[in-house]
């Protein structure tokens, strides 16, 4: 999916699975409705913000910037998930995440 849909596309969502990484190697999702900000770079890149609280994934992102926010099968989505990478940076108590990759994801097997 181009990165340049999303400001449209994130809202139909509604909430995703943050996915971050702490220095333990582990991965520690929250589940969280992201604001989506439109871009203002000429590449169309909007901004995915999250009320994290300044917790585990807040700790985790100042050591490891890069996420991934998983967007479960919605309604409109015929089955599909919505994936989403990028770099993520405190932005006064929220996180900021800029996407570097987008992709709609195959269904699940029946």
């Amino acid at each position: 999916m181009p990165i340049s849909q999303l400001s449209d596309e994130v809202p139909r969502w509604g909430f995703g699975y943050l996915v971050t990484v702490g220095d333990d190697a582990r991965a520690h999702l929250l589940a969280l409705r992201p604001t989506v900000e439109p871009a203002r770079d000429p590449d169309g890149v909007p901004v995915l913000r999250f009320d994290v609280g300044g917790g585990r994934a807040a700790r985790n992102t100042a050591i490891h910037p890069n996420v991934t926010i998983v967007f479960p099968p919605a309604p409109h989505a015929d089955g599909m998930s919505l994936i989403i990478d990028g770099e993520a940076a405190d932005d006064d108590g929220t996180l900021a995440v800029t996407p570097t990759w987008a992709v709609l994801h195959r269904r699940a097997p029946a």
